[in-house]
Order: structure tokens, then sequence, then C-alpha cells
């Protein structure tokens, strides 16, 4: 591990992984009674906190070991072991444990949302990933689906390249979300938003700006597998999604009949 700005900037690209799941949140928007108060506080508040305590534990961390003989793979549960405290080593690797499953439960179920929302708009199978199960009114076939191939992904691929190709993507998709902000205030400047993002351009610029400096940290070995990854996703696109995709049509629809083309509507 390279240490100076290199260094910051790299451990910033694989803390950052700490920190993917807030936005899980928003998938669930729609079980929420007031969404558009409750989803930006659920997120903003459960942000703060998390930081606050992430640096307090490394703080505690780097006062117990020194920084270079730090145990990456189990740092906290390492440093207790050095001071020669087995107890408190068994908790907090059962509550690693638990809190890692915890975390990869919610993930999970968030992705089969996504799926749903994207099979709702017809990018991707209907009649499968919007399945809603008669009983529980959950995507079960989605879940079901998301569960095996995590669980396939996990016996198969090492931990780490794993930990960084998710980084990556999520990175990307980060900055592909900030961009989007900017596009939409310009091409549907009328649209109504419960939620609107603050000091735009300069939010989404400063977005854009962190998550690509933060992925070109991770190495050409990670943007091969992005690019790999993007591709797939392209060709399901183009090949299935883009001409079945109810906001599409019906946006073109709406610019055919008021003849506006491109422009923003007055």
């Amino acid at each position: 591990m390279p240490y100076g700005w290199e260094g910051v900037f790299k451990g910033a690209a694989y803390v950052f992984f700490a920190y993917i799941g807030f936005d899980s949140v928003s998938t669930h928007a729609e079980e929420a009674r007031n969404p558009q108060r409750d989803v930006p506080i659920g997120i903003i508040v459960s942000l703060l906190l998390c930081t606050v305590l992430y640096i307090a534990v490394a703080a505690v961390l780097t006062g117990m070991v020194p920084y270079k003989a730090i145990d990456i793979d189990a740092p906290v549960a390492a440093a207790f072991a050095r001071r020669g405290l087995p107890i408190a080593t068994l908790i907090i690797s059962v509550a690693a444990v638990v809190g890692i499953t915890s975390v990869l439960l919610v993930l999970m179920l968030s992705q089969a949302r996504v799926l749903m929302a994207m099979a709702r708009d017809g990018l991707i199978p209907r009649e499968f990933f919007g399945a809603v199960h008669p009983r529980f009114r959950t995507p079960h076939k989605a879940t079901i689906l998301t569960g095996i191939v995590v669980a396939l992904a996990g016996a198969l691929f090492p931990l780490k390249l794993l930990a960084d190709l998710v980084n990556i993507g999520t990175l990307m998709a980060f900055a592909i979300v900030c961009g989007a902000v900017m596009v939409m205030r310009r091409t549907n400047p009328n649209l109504p938003r419960p939620f609107r993002t603050p000091l735009v351009p300069l939010v989404p610029i400063l977005g854009i700006v962190f998550n690509v400096g933060l992925m070109f940290s991770l190495g050409w070995e990670n943007w091969l597998r992005l690019f790999v990854w993007l591709l797939i996703g392209l060709a399901v696109y183009f090949g299935y999604g883009r001409h079945r995709s109810r906001l599409a049509l019906s946006l073109a629809h709406e610019l055919a009949a008021t003849g506006t083309g491109g422009r923003a509507r007055p």
C-alpha cells in the first residue's frame, strides 16, 4: 500500500466501500409514509452518524497499533488480539459477521427493487423481474435470482476483486447520477421535484470530479473489468430495453406531438 497523497486517494477509494448502501434507502421510497421528507433525512442523518463512528474507530485503532502494522484483513479484531484481549476479539469478530450479513441482505433487497423498477419501464423482461408475489407483495423472482448470483460470485471470486469491482462500479454510477441531475434540469425544467439538489451545477460537478478522481485510484485492472460490465449493460440496453422502455416511448410521442424535438419545454 503506497503512502503520501497516493496512499490517501487509494485508501479513500477503498474506504468508499464502507459507505455503499446509504443510497439504497432511496430504493425503498415507495414504502415510506412521507418519502419527500423521510428519505433525505434518513440518508443524510445515517451518513453523518456512521462517518463520526468510522472516524472515532479509526482514531482508537491507530492509537492501539501503528498504522503500518494494522492487519488489513481484520484490523479491529487483530488490534485487540495483540493487546491480549481474546474475549473482545471474539465479540468483535462475531459482530463483524453479523453486521456484514445485515448489510448484504439490505443491498440484495434493494437490488431486487431496482430490477423491478427497471422491469416496470420495460428495460428488462417485465414478466420475470417485475413479477410480484401474490401473498407477500414482493418481487420474489428478482430476489431469488439476486441471491443466487451473489452466492455464486462470493463462492467463485476473491473478496478483494469483488470489492474493487463494486467500488469502481458504484463510483461510476454516482458520477452518472450527478451528470443526470444537470441534464434533467436542462431538458425537463418543469418536472415536479419533491426533492431538489441544491447549488446546481456546483454540487453535481463536484460529485463528478471526486467520484472520477477516486476511480483513477483503483488501477487499470479495475477499469478493464468496469468496461467489460459496461459493455454487457449497454448490449442489454440497446438490444432489448431501448425499444421497450415506456418512458422513452412516451417522451418520444410527446415530443413528436408538441414538435419541441430535443428542446426543453417552456
